[in-house]
């Protein structure tokens, strides 16, 4: 018996998601502070599978750096791209992890074509892979809130 395919979402949802994706990660960078960042996005796709990416950063006053190949950013992008898309990923969280005087961990759900901040007390019931460090403590913080593109100062409230 075939495996059940994938819906395949047409071109301008698709593009959409990109530019939403695009946004997300240039907004996402800057608000978690210099330092190194791993972000980590895993997701459910609707027909059962889970399929996880992580993405390296490092973010200076003046810049930002990709700590990965071409490939593997690109792999994180389209993850992140179909997960706002929603209609092949059935659910989707994406972690980020900083490592500074201990390790911070905040999240957002990726839903309704957007990240939405995750509660620090979910996290902390969510999260369970990052390991504690005894020179290092992990602190779950609350997760910068970012604007949706196109979003009216009435829609944010």
């Amino acid at each position: 018996m075939p495996e059940p395919k994938l819906p395949r979402p047409d071109d301008a949802a698709t593009a959409s998601a990109m530019g939403r994706a695009l946004h997300a990660l240039t907004a996402l960078f800057p608000a978690l502070g210099e330092g190194n960042h791993e972000l980590s996005i895993n997701a459910e796709r609707t027909d059962g599978t889970e399929v996880s990416a992580d993405l390296y950063v490092s973010v200076e006053p003046d810049s930002v750096r990709v700590d990965h190949s071409a490939e593997e950013y690109v792999q994180f992008f389209v993850l992140l791209t179909f997960a706002l898309e929603n209609s092949t990923v059935r659910d989707a969280v994406l972690v980020a992890t900083t490592a500074d005087a201990g390790i911070r961990a905040c999240g957002c759900d990726v839903r309704a074509g957007w990240l939405h901040p995750i509660g620090p007390a979910e996290l902390q019931k969510t999260v369970t892979a990052v390991p504690a460090d005894d020179a290092a403590p992990y602190v779950v913080c609350h997760a910068p809130v970012l604007h949706r593109p196109h979003e009216t100062a009435e829609e944010r409230s």
